[in-house]
């Protein structure tokens, strides 16, 4: 009798409310690609990349059996895993949906076995295909890590059907101590110190909001920088961005890659999406400093911005 319960359960399973189930569990983004003998070539947006061992070095994805890109990934020797960063939203749609030459307008690297690396991803896996296993209505594709690369960036999510981005769970960012300290009078008197430890405590808190946006920290100030147009030259531009210059020089050759940048010979300017994605990161700046200073009147704000103001020579 009991078995034949099981049974019943199993049979009025509901594809759609078992979907929805899987959905509470938050998930990277990837792009899997592969090139044939041929030269044909495939990517598709994934979410199903998982990790098998590490000694020998293994991971595995799994692909629909009716998928047309299939074909692709079982004759090629090797296949690339593309961990998407947070900024890469518009890549993901692209190769999620139908398409003749996905890669179309896309910049990309040769890999091991040609398979096509994408550029500004969190993370890339370079993989020989190890073995393929039935599962289900889907092929488990197991491949051998022969070489990846860890470039840091924010990665993209997805939870219920959406995307989402990394955040410092809450609990974290509690403080150590509610008890009251005992201050040190001289030091605790020194504006310089306080200043420095004030500016690495807003830090703590608003870097990993602004790495969400799937841009490093170098990025989001020249697009910020930028945006606001207080730097018309380049010369300016170290000044007002107060990076490295070797630093700046990496950062807007990423951002013009993305088409976010324009290099006029003097100066850079933002493209229309450029200055999109400044006013998202100016949102994000935005609503971390309403958050911390909600408890000041607006005029002690004023007071603050205007003395910090007055010390830098605005």
């Amino acid at each position: 009798m009991n078995s034949m319960v099981e049974n019943m359960n199993i049979q009025a399973l509901d594809p759609k409310a078992f979907r929805r189930a899987l959905g509470n569990f938050a998930t990277g983004v990837t792009i899997m690609t592969a090139q044939n003998a041929q030269g044909e070539r495939v990517g598709v947006t994934a979410n199903s990349f998982n990790s098998v061992s590490l000694d020998p070095a293994l991971i595995l994805w799994s692909i629909d059996k009716n998928s047309s890109s299939y074909r692709i990934f079982s004759e090629a020797t090797h296949f690339a895993v593309n961990i998407l960063s947070a900024a890469q939203i518009d890549l993901s749609n692209k190769f999620a949906r139908r398409a003749e030459d996905k890669f179309a307008g896309i910049e990309y690297e040769i890999g091991a076995g040609s398979s096509p690396i994408l550029k500004n991803c969190s993370a890339v896996f370079e993989c020989e295909k190890f073995n393929i296993v039935e599962g289900g209505d889907h092929w488990i594709i197991i491949g051998k890590v022969v070489k990846f690369h860890d470039y840091g960036r924010s990665p993209l999510l997805y939870h219920q059907g959406a995307y989402s981005a990394v955040l410092p769970h809450p609990s974290l960012n509690s403080k150590a101590s509610t008890e009251e300290s005992v201050f040190p009078g001289r030091l605790y008197n020194n504006m310089y110190y306080l200043l420095t430890q004030a500016v690495r405590a807003y830090q703590n808190d608003y870097q990993p909001k602004q790495l969400t946006s799937g841009f490093r920290t170098s990025e989001a100030r020249l697009l910020l920088v930028l945006e606001s147009k207080t730097a018309t030259s380049k010369s300016d531009l170290q000044r007002e961005v107060a990076m490295p210059i070797h630093e700046i020089e990496q950062a807007t050759e990423i951002l013009a890659q993305k088409g976010l940048l324009l290099d006029t010979g003097h100066s850079y300017e933002l493209t229309a999406q450029g200055n999109e994605c400044a006013h998202m990161l100016y949102k994000i700046a935005e609503s971390h400093q309403e958050e911390v200073f909600a408890q000041y009147a607006p005029e002690d704000r004023e007071l603050f911005k205007k003395m910090l103001k007055d010390l830098i020579g605005i």
